[in-house]
């Protein structure tokens, strides 16, 4: 496993992340606990997960996964960066309460605490806001955050789902209040398909110092080898890869990017992986493995060195919508 520094932080953080949100709506305890044993032990050390993951009535199943997997011992809790999130309502549905959801500095509290309970730890290393929160003021998360830091109950604070300009707000205000460091880390949805971040998240993050770490690096399966799964009779595309595909032009994109990857004999899959760990920016994409082989496939992805030749194909098929701001200004 190849490592690196989380943003402008001294955290070393492994250039996979491993997400866990299929843990309990997909992949069992056992099942779970054993994909998380193995990316130990191939050096993957950042796990990401979120209070809401479970979903529906099972809300917070994910972190009582994990929960019972470091109660396992072995040094598990130790060797662990982990990552969490807060926003959602965590009432089961259709039984949410006022000051149940969001980034309140009561829900903060609140949501760390139940957090800590289910994970069965006494600190959180990265404690992400899970989406932007138009009604509470920077001011108050950041106290929140501060009183959280010297209980010893977080480490660093990160983002996700944040435009460029609130990142940039927000360590403004981090900084013109306490001097602290402020946003360590932004997660955003970017991938071949989806480069849309380039055009102010990333540089945004750039400019303050935040690592990156995409989601859904292979656009919810369209980029795995979606179309050649169906030709084989294999698993048929599903949600958003599906959608996309009923769109005969990003069909045919999806199949120019196959076939390319067919004539250098790389998986789609992996491509897609070792294509954003050659981008600028980038700490490591969001993996998130429903079985064992979903998982050896994802590290193989580390070690795969994308020629020139196949670098500057993909971006013909994929084309970003380049420099900002030259992009959409000149």
């Amino acid at each position: 496993m190849k490592y690196t520094q989380l943003g402008r932080t001294g955290l070393k953080v492994s250039r996979l992340v491993l997400g866990t949100m299929n843990f309990g709506p997909q992949t069992d305890e056992a099942d779970s606990h054993a994909i998380m044993d193995a990316a130990l032990d191939a050096g993957i050390n950042y796990f990401d997960t979120a209070n809401v993951y479970g979903w529906g009535e099972n809300k917070g199943r994910t972190e009582e996964i994990i929960g019972n997997w470091f109660a396992k011992g072995g040094e598990r809790r130790d060797k662990v960066v982990l990552a969490t999130k807060v926003y959602g309502n965590m009432a089961a549905d259709g039984d949410a309460w006022p000051n149940h959801d969001k980034l309140s500095a009561l829900n903060i509290r609140r949501a760390v605490d139940a957090s800590l309970k289910r994970l069965r730890t006494d600190y959180i290393d990265v404690y992400q806001f899970h989406h932007v929160d138009r009604r509470t003021p920077f001011e108050e998360i950041w106290q929140a955050v501060d009183v959280l830091v010297q209980q010893g109950k977080i480490l660093y604070v990160g983002s996700s789902n944040f435009p460029g300009y609130k990142i940039a707000q927000a360590n403004e205000i981090a900084a013109r209040l306490h001097g602290t460091i402020g946003l360590v880390s932004e997660q955003c949805l970017y991938n071949l398909a989806e480069r849309r971040a380039e055009m102010e998240v990333i540089p945004a993050a750039q400019e303050y110092g935040l690592g990156v770490i995409p989601w859904s690096p292979l656009q919810g399966g369209l980029l795995g080898g979606v179309i050649k799964k169906e030709v084989e009779g294999g698993r048929r595309a599903s949600g958003r890869a599906a959608d996309s595909l009923a769109n005969t032009t990003i069909r045919a994109q999806v199949q120019s990017y196959e076939d390319l990857l067919d004539k250098h004999g790389i998986e789609p899959g992996e491509a897609a992986l070792a294509w954003l760990l050659t981008r600028p920016g980038v700490t490591g994409p969001i993996v998130g493995p429903r079985t064992a082989a979903q998982l050896d496939s994802a590290l193989r992805a580390v070690e795969l060195e994308l020629s020139d030749e196949l670098l500057t194909g993909l971006d013909e098929i994929f084309p970003g919508p380049g420099p900002s701001p030259e992009a959409f200004a000149w």
